[in-house]
């Protein structure tokens, strides 16, 4: 008889589905976090608000907290149950997801910490348009992603995954900045492009968890070759 007084082993069985659910129900709550530090990152960006980008360095550190947390339940159900099949893939792929949503986050704060310098960065008009168009570009893409983790759309995780990266908008971003000349063009440039360097990389983590979430669906390891980038 099992340890939970059945024979068939139904109690563990319920209780290891349940922990499945929580796992993957936790880390879209860890992906909501995130997105409430995007939101707070494109509010800074547009206001240079620092009081909002103080909040948004406290929150990050609640989502290295829980990054780490599931980290280690992911281990342990690992070591515990040696799961095959789909549970393996869920496992893996929550180690996956919450180490991309920590970088997304982090690559977050990296436009958040330039809170100080929003007057450099609006001095070049042209390449602080393009940034804010960035950020939109990003949180969407973002959000998209995190929807087609909870719901587990194949044609929503295949659109993130396969969408067309910034790279415009990067192109136009060094030309506005190259044709700028203007007092502290040199300064105002390194800044913008570090926040535009970010942004693009959000999005294409964001094409990341598309990519890995198809894999989660259809355990087709082909996916797999889209997280290269």
């Amino acid at each position: 008889m099992s340890p939970a007084g059945s024979a068939d082993g139904a109690p563990l069985r319920l209780h290891y589905s349940t922990e499945l659910e929580e796992l993957s129900l936790q880390t879209e709550m860890m992906g909501v976090v995130v997105d409430e530090n995007l939101e707070r990152m494109r509010e800074v960006l547009t206001t240079g608000d620092a009081e909002l980008a103080a909040t948004a360095l406290a929150t990050d550190d609640r989502i290295d907290a829980m990054n780490v947390s599931l980290t280690e339940r992911c281990y342990e159900l690992l070591r515990r149950e040696a799961p095959v099949a789909s549970d393996l893939r869920l496992i893996v792929s929550v180690l996956r997801v919450t180490s991309e949503l920590e970088r997304i986050g982090d690559l977050a704060l990296r436009v958040v910490k330039l809170a100080p310098d929003h007057d450099l960065l609006r001095s070049v008009p042209v390449a602080y348009d393009i940034l804010l168009t960035m950020a939109d570009g990003s949180v969407t893409r973002y959000r998209e992603a995190l929807r087609a983790w909870s719901t587990l759309d194949p044609d929503l995780a295949a659109a993130v995954a396969t969408e067309s990266r910034q790279d415009y908008n990067v192109e136009v971003l060094v030309e506005s900045l190259l044709a700028y000349d203007g007092p502290n063009a040199v300064a105002a440039a390194l800044r913008t492009m570090v926040a535009g360097q970010a942004l693009d990389r959000i999005t294409d983590h964001a094409a990341i968890l598309g990519a890995r979430i198809r894999y989660l669906i259809t355990g087709d390891p082909a996916h797999l070759a889209a997280e290269v980038r």
